[in-house]
């Protein structure tokens, strides 16, 4: 199979010739920059600065080089502008606090204060008040809240609906050359970005890219108001659906199906043990609206909806699935009642698990080399059985990891990188 069949395979819950895999595909299935320069300099390569491809995160360009070593099987048409609302273009060399050389767009425009913790600005304009802090000796950026006072008399839902706007002829154009792009010069699987379609994702709330925030942008604030402000949020939710169901169909006019999966967003559900909101809540809150989006995408493309969400969330995988969500990602398998044999076993036919390959928080960046290779055959063959499933860490690679752990998984990946008999990848719930 090519890459591009491989994951339609998987996606479809059939048996594919070798292990699928992601790394840098989406904002949440990426590597940190200092390790890609690590890795890189371990494997021999030429020695550059690398490209920074989400800003916010320091997440670190997958290039050509390490595409063949990695082999993945996926590639994401990278939007326009990042997070901070900067056009990614006119890059400049830059440092990370450890010494990674860097390449960061040239209007993020950066100042360290008296203690040496690094500033961004939204747009780039250091007039404004800059929306997010690395502290001094971090990797990457943490967000500012930039609240004013509620005077709950005067809230206006069109202020948390600022960024979500139609998208313009400049963008779409883009988005079409980037993607005819890569399915001509690549056979790679593509993941789309539209942007303006996750609903109270926290990373989006406090407003990276704005100027002047206004609405409900203090992170605390925003769950209070799933409770406190319900009706405001439905509001919220209703505009913002119908203005992501023009969006969507603008961006199906500019891809169209050239694109195998879409990334409808990433807002979290879960902590380490418990829910942030009810099932309930979800039900009530939430899933009515994806559902309009999810069920336009079903009825008008062949795109796979994926569906980012960490923490310990089984008692609403149901409720994602219901409302249309194809694909789960991370799988964070390290929190309460997210066991992978118990969630393959129980949902495994009906959504593909995208992650979940080595613990993140524990296992890759403290474990052994020999423990890290244990855990990943174990994921493997618990969630690859009869297809419905792509190998990824949970969540981003982040800096620190031992340049070792992640080779090793690495190594260990490709062992089930040859090609496997269907029967033996049968799962007995899916036939």
């Amino acid at each position: 199979m090519k890459p591009r069949e491989r994951i339609k395979a998987a996606l479809d819950h059939r048996a594919t010739d070798i292990l699928p895999v992601d790394f840098g595909a989406s904002p949440v299935t990426g590597i940190a920059a200092s390790l890609i320069f690590q890795l890189r300099e371990k494997l021999g390569l030429e020695r550059r600065a690398v490209k920074i491809v989400d800003p916010f995160q320091m997440l670190g360009e997958i290039d050509d080089e390490l595409k063949e070593y990695l082999q993945t099987d996926v590639a994401c048409i990278l939007p326009r502008q990042n997070a901070f609302g900067i056009e990614n273009k006119g890059w400049r060399e830059w440092r990370l606090f450890d010494g990674t050389p860097v390449l960061v767009p040239g209007g993020l425009n950066t100042g360290p204060d008296a203690s040496g913790n690094i500033f961004a600005y939204p747009q780039g304009d250091r007039t404004a008040a800059p929306s997010a802090v690395m502290p001094r000796g971090g990797y990457y950026f943490d967000a500012l809240i930039r609240q004013k006072p509620i005077d709950e008399a005067r809230l206006d839902v069109a202020d948390n609906l600022e960024e979500f706007t139609l998208l313009e002829d400049e963008e779409l154009r883009y988005i079409e050359t980037e993607t005819d792009r890569l399915y001509r010069e690549t056979d790679s699987a593509i993941i789309g970005l539209p942007g303006g379609t996750a609903l109270g994702d926290i990373a989006k709330v406090p407003g990276l890219g704005l100027k002047d925030p206004r609405g409900i942008r203090d992170i605390e604030e925003w769950y209070i108001s799933t409770i406190a402000r319900k009706s405001y949020l439905k509001e919220l939710f209703d505009r913002q659906t119908d203005i992501a169901l023009q969006n969507l169909e603008m961006y199906r006019q500019a891809v169209g199906d050239k694109i195998a999966v879409i990334y409808l967003c990433g807002n979290d559900f879960g902590t380490q043990n418990a829910l942030f909101c009810s099932v309930e809540l979800y039900r009530d809150l939430y899933l009515p609206y994806y559902q309009k989006m999810t069920a336009w995408i079903h009825n008008r493309t062949n795109w796979k909806v994926f569906k980012h969400s960490c923490g310990a969330i089984e008692p609403l995988i149901e409720s994602m699935i219901e409302s249309g969500f194809d694909i789960l990602n991370p799988v964070q398998c390290s929190a309460t009642g997210m066991d992978p044999a118990a969630l393959k076993e129980k949902y495994g036919c009906r959504i593909t698990f995208w992650g979940g390959g080595v613990n993140t928080q524990k296992t890759l960046p403290f474990g052994t080399p020999e423990e890290v290779r244990r855990e990943v055959r174990e994921r493997i063959g618990i969630f690859s059985l009869g297809g419905g499933y792509v190998f990824n860490t949970i969540h981003n690679v982040q800096a620190k990891i031992p340049v070792e752990n992640f080779m090793t998984m690495v190594e260990t990946i490709k062992e089930f990188r040859v090609p496997r008999r269907a029967e033996d990848q049968r799962c007995e719930n899916c036939g």
